[in-house]
C-alpha cells in the first residue's frame, strides 16, 4: 500500500506561480511512475503531467512550457512547479502513483491517489 500526501495548493492571481508537492510513503521500493491529474468543477479528471522513475516527463498540451514536473526518489517526493497560471488552471489537483514504471494519461492507469489539493487562479 502506498499513501500519497499532497501540499502546496492555494489561491493565486493570474500570471502567478505555485508549487505542489506529493510525498509518498509505504511500499515505495519498486520503480514506479507518478502523475498529477486535475479536476475542475463539473468536468472529468484530466491528465496534467507524468514522470517515470528515471525522471522522464510528459505533459498535457495545455500546460507544456508552463509546468515542470520533477521527483526526488531519495525522498519519495515529487514536485509540480506551475508558472504563468491562468483561471483555466483552477481545479483540484490530485497526485497519483502507478504500480508500474510507465506513464499513462488515463486515471485508470494509477492505483494510488492522494486526497487532492485545491488550486484557484483569479483573473
Amino acid at each position: 500500500q502506498v499513501h500519497l500526501a499532497e501540499s502546496g495548493g492555494g489561491m493565486v492571481q493570474a500570471g502567478g506561480s505555485l508549487r505542489l508537492s506529493c510525498a509518498a510513503s509505504g511500499r515505495t521500493s519498486s520503480p514506479y511512475a507518478m502523475a498529477w491529474f486535475r479536476q475542475a468543477t463539473e468536468k472529468e479528471r484530466e491528465f496534467v503531467a507524468g514522470i517515470k522513475y528515471n525522471g522522464d516527463t510528459s505533459y498535457a498540451d495545455s500546460v507544456k512550457g508552463r509546468f515542470t514536473f520533477s521527483r526526488d526518489n531519495a525522498k519519495n517526493t515529487n514536485y509540480l512547479q506551475m508558472n504563468s497560471l491562468n483561471p483555466e488552471d483552477t481545479a483540484i489537483y490530485y497526485c497519483a502513483a502507478s504500480s508500474l514504471n510507465w506513464v499513462q494519461q488515463t486515471p485508470r492507469g494509477y492505483k494510488y491517489w492522494g486526497q487532492g489539493t485545491q488550486v484557484t487562479v483569479s483573473s
